[in-house]
């Protein structure tokens, strides 16, 4: 396999610029970064990124004879026409890829994305019914499926075993040549706007790939963007996140950018520049072009439409378009709070602290939501089954606007990941496949106790997927949706263990490695042991916010106290069609946990030691998003700083005469000022000579010294106070810091908070 991002850019590119603005960095990459990209590009082979060779001329095979299937169609359909034999022994047709497969980073076992180009006697009717017969009279073509009411239509099928998606476009063109250059947009002319859609792909991905300086390099750094994306669940463009073309225009930008960087510094430089973007600035690869064909593109200036894109990434080719319109305000906050992760890890691997297989280490979906909306869809036969769950999920979307506009929630996030019931399906009985939706609901301290009724959000989506499903033809008696309120507790009938297990490393175990294997549950070994040293931390370090993720749905409190879709414990609500209402009775009273003093839902201080995320201080301050986000993952704490060096405890000596404290060492070792006979218990007490450390946990009455017993010892004060030591003068010009601001109020942090 080639190495990928090894070599140096090539020189004349360094004088050409490509995209909207020049590079940022020119600088030609050093050994160590070499050393870096060689590094990734093993780790991902190691978890089997890249396709075999033998796969490859597998696929190449398989596109060979659709292409010779094609051309045979093609001419016997113009024979069927009379049309002249100088024209029948010219046509030609042609089969054209994009998409992953045409980038070269595909993935194994991935489907191939074709495209059908036919001459003008070809009409779609024809490839929706002739070509659409054809294929199923071939040896090895099986699982055909024509979606002609799509907004993008095309037969999906299997060829020798592996999934291709065939669109189709007619030129106004007797025959199609062998080098035909899409990217022209002469080939638009007089063209309807099926046909123009169904060209899109091919011309995005080729103007990608000419709009790169190394492609090779662009092809690593890619390779290792899709696999993370997949990893935390944000690669699937029809549940409102980024698909494949929205991440490759991603990479590609970072590309432009940095020309002459290896894939290793292409990686950082990507979470940095994408984790600080100004949303809803559009991400361009080149300036938009005008044509006089005045087809529709975006275009927020004119159209007020594109003006509510909150996440804009605009395709290179004419027409632009939005390749990212499907994003919501949760998918966005979601989708951001994973990028500023991923800075946090590059940039910890760039130091040499981590390794590249903790970048595609798999979070738990599971275990950041304590409330989920469970979708589930039933089907009575397999091919019902595929037809109905491809419409339910182009629908899933709706669901989530509905949930985004309710009053009483704050982020809903679903898994792209769908779940088949494993019983069921073995058993032959209805066709089951299940969507995991997680739901944080916002805070209220003036009403606590609010019941939230989701029936509505609900029963709305309901009535949109049965009506399209009548008008497709698609919709029987045994096909259904069914929608169901669950906690986190309640999902043990649904999902295997290893799935709610906290580990976020367990769902992807079966798939890695034994080494990676070893090297993940290592890191996992270390970030417990972080864990465990950052609860001891000391007074005045940046604390968890008691808003931020880990801390909002990790507890047996509902959702922080506040707005909770309440439902009746034991066998969960479900709603299925119309019938069935989703409503909320009144909330659970306080557990014993709830109530009990000192719990985490009694004592605030106590939530909010718990060890932050490397990114929960800075997600819980954005402005992109003024609530509560539960996108960013559990666990991955940083390591706390060091804590300032301490002398060691003087001896304890005897009162003074007078009654003037003593010091003595407190049970945690720290050094620290006590009253001889009246210290109140549980003060926390600096360490003399360090004004800045205090312990972060409260302390047991210390032992009371002996007073003389010649002299009773004057009252001491009710609270011990420290030795002050005169701190040296800041230099001139030098501002004294200040403690940062409190995450969740704005307020300055106080000391011991």
């Amino acid at each position: 396999m080639p190495k990928y991002g090894s070599g140096q850019s090539q020189p004349h590119l360094w004088q050409i610029h490509l995209g909207i603005t020049s590079p940022i960095s020119l600088a030609t990459p050093t050994e160590e970064e070499l050393r870096s990209s060689d590094l990734l590009q093993e780790v991902m082979q190691q978890l089997k990124v890249f396709e075999e060779v033998v796969e490859l001329e597998q696929r190449l095979a398989v596109l060979g004879k659709l292409n010779h299937m094609v051309n045979r169609w093609v001419r016997d359909f113009a024979e069927a026409k009379d049309l002249s034999p100088s024209i029948i022994e010219n046509i030609s047709a042609k089969i054209c890829t994009f998409g992953s497969f045409r980038l070269g980073v595909h993935n194994k076992d991935a489907d191939i994305d074709a495209l059908c180009v036919a001459p003008q006697h070809v009409d779609r009717t024809d490839f929706f019914t002739s070509f659409c017969e054809l294929l199923k009279e071939t040896n090895g073509v099986t699982s055909i499926r024509a979606v002609e009411d799509a907004f993008v239509p095309l037969i999906r099928f299997k060829f020798d075993g592996i999934e291709i998606d065939l669109l189709f476009a007619r030129l106004n063109m007797q025959s199609i040549p062998k080098k035909l250059d899409l990217r022209n947009d002469n080939i638009l002319r007089n063209l309807d706007i099926r046909c123009i859609r169904s060209l899109n792909g091919c011309r995005v991905t080729d103007e990608i790939l000419h709009l790169v300086p190394n492609v090779e390099t662009f092809r690593l750094a890619l390779h290792a963007v899709k696999l993370w994306a997949k990893h935390h669940g944000l690669y699937s463009n029809i549940l409102g996140f980024l698909g494949g073309v929205s991440w490759s225009m991603l990479v590609a930008r970072i590309c432009q950018l940095y020309p002459c960087a290896t894939a290793s510094t292409l990686l950082h430089k990507f979470f940095l520049v994408f984790s600080q973007w100004e949303w809803p600035k559009p991400v361009l690869l080149k300036q938009p072009e005008f044509s006089r064909l005045n087809l529709p593109v975006w275009d927020p200036r004119v159209n007020p439409t594109d003006r509510c894109h909150l996440m804009p990434i605009i395709t290179p080719s004419y027409p632009q378009q939005n390749s990212t319109y499907n994003v919501t305000v949760s998918s966005r906050a979601i989708v951001t709070a994973a990028l500023r992760e991923g800075l946090v890890v590059t940039h910890q691997i760039l130091l040499g602290q981590a390794g590249w297989d903790k970048l595609f280490e798999i979070p738990n979906f599971f275990q950041k939501y304590k409330h989920f909306i469970v979708l589930t869809s039933h089907a009575a036969k397999q091919k019902q089954h595929l037809e109905w769950v491809g419409l339910v999920e182009s629908k899933i979307r709706i669901l989530l606007a509905n949930l985004e506009r309710n009053d009483f929630i704050s982020l809903v996030h679903i898994n792209p990941k769908a779940f088949p019931d494993p019983v069921k399906n073995e058993a032959g009985g209805d066709h089951v496949q299940r969507w995991f939706i997680g739901i944080v609901f916002k805070k209220s301290e003036s009403s606590p106790n609010i019941s939230v009724d989701l029936t509505q959000d609900i029963h709305s989506f309901m009535d949109t997927v049965y009506k399209q499903a009548a008008t497709m033809n698609v919709s029987k008696g045994d096909m259904k949706i069914e929608a169901a309120h669950l906690k986190r507790k309640q999902l043990c009938p649904f999902l295997p263990t290893h799935i709610l297990q906290k580990e976020g490393l367990s769902e992807g175990a079966r798939g890695v490695p034994k080494s990676v294997s070893k090297q993940l549950r290592r890191a996992d070994k270390e970030r417990r042991a972080s864990v465990k040293g950052a609860q001891q931390r000391p007074a005045g370090l940046p604390q968890a916010d008691a808003t931020s993720p880990q801390c909002a749905d990790t507890e047996d409190f509902p959702c922080a106290g506040s707005a909770v879709a309440a439902l009746h414990e034991g066998p969960p609500a479900t709603a299925s069609g119309r019938s069935s209402p989703l409503a909320g009775s009144l909330p659970e009273p306080p557990t014993e946990r709830q109530g009990r003093p000192g719990s985490a839902a009694a004592s605030p201080d106590r939530a909010s030691r718990s060890p932050p995320s490397a990114l929960a201080s800075v997600a819980s301050t954005s402005s992109l998003l003024k609530r509560p986000c539960s996108a960013v993952p559990e666990g991955e704490p940083q390591s706390p700083p060091k804590r300032p060096k301490q002398q060691d405890p003087p001896p304890a000596e005897k009162p003074r005469q007078g009654g003037d404290p003593a010091i003595v060492p407190c049970h945690e070792g720290h050094a620290m000022r006590a009253a001889c006979e009246q210290r109140a218990p549980g003060v926390r007490v600096p360490a003399a000579g360090a004004a800045d450390e205090v312990c972060a946990e409260p302390h047991p009455p210390a032992p009371q010294p002996l007073a003389p017993s010649s002299r009773a010892a004057p009252p001491a004060p009710a609270v011990a106070t420290p030795l002050r030591e005169r701190r040296p003068r800041s230099p001139r010009g030098v501002r004294r810091a200040t403690p940062p601001p409190h995450p969740r109020s704005g307020l300055s942090a106080r000391r011991g908070d």
